[in-house]
């Protein structure tokens, strides 16, 4: 049935297959050390506090802002706006509401404006730290703990803290599809002819 060069290529394209297979699964592991050697995604996780010193001679205005991006949900932070002392610890609660009647899962991705500020924001507790699965109409408050580092440069006095919530992947519904032939005949029927 098989020539012997058949069973030769079908044995090498059954290892390289194998092999492929392993390597996929190896790449997360490996991902994730190479993303924790750099630095790179640290936002998943919380940050550690060094320096607990407040500094009281000056304040920094910490603007709140909250967005989805294909999201049917409600989100939103209880306040827009604090003043606080660098080194001071502060906290603020999201009001989340998942405004469809199915359950969803999404990711929070935080930003920071200006960018430079990043380094000097720590949060101790995060709703983004984790994926968020909502029930159909569920609706939650989300608490961010943070600490305004006082290195934070002379400068910078407004710092805003701007999350959006993404759907993760496979969490929405199935996507529609139209009933074969409905949309060629439509497409044929508004034609120019």
């Amino acid at each position: 049935m098989f020539s012997f060069d058949n069973k030769v290529t079908l044995r090498k394209l059954a290892v390289f297959v194998a092999v492929m297979f392993a390597f996929g699964f190896a790449l997360v592991p490996i991902y994730k050390k190479i993303c924790e050697v750099t630095g790179v995604n640290d936002f998943m996780k919380p940050e550690q506090v060094k320096n607990t010193q407040v500094d009281t001679s000056r304040t920094v205005r910490v603007e709140f802002d909250a967005n989805t991006q294909n999201l049917p949900w409600s989100f939103k932070p209880a306040v827009t706006s604090m003043n606080l002392h660098p080194g001071e610890l502060a906290s603020v609660v999201y009001e989340v509401r998942n405004k469809t009647s199915r359950a969803m899962t999404g990711q929070a991705v935080p930003s920071y404006g200006p960018s430079s500020a990043a380094e000097y924001f720590r949060k101790l507790e995060c709703f983004c730290f984790t994926k968020q699965a909502f029930a159909a109409d569920e609706s939650r408050q989300m608490p961010v703990v943070f600490v305004v580092d006082p290195k934070l440069p002379k400068d910078v006095n407004t710092i805003t803290l701007s999350y959006t919530f993404f759907e993760l992947p496979g969490s929405g519904p199935a996507a529609v599809v139209a009933p074969p032939g409905k949309l060629e005949s439509g497409a044929a029927a508004s034609a120019p002819g």
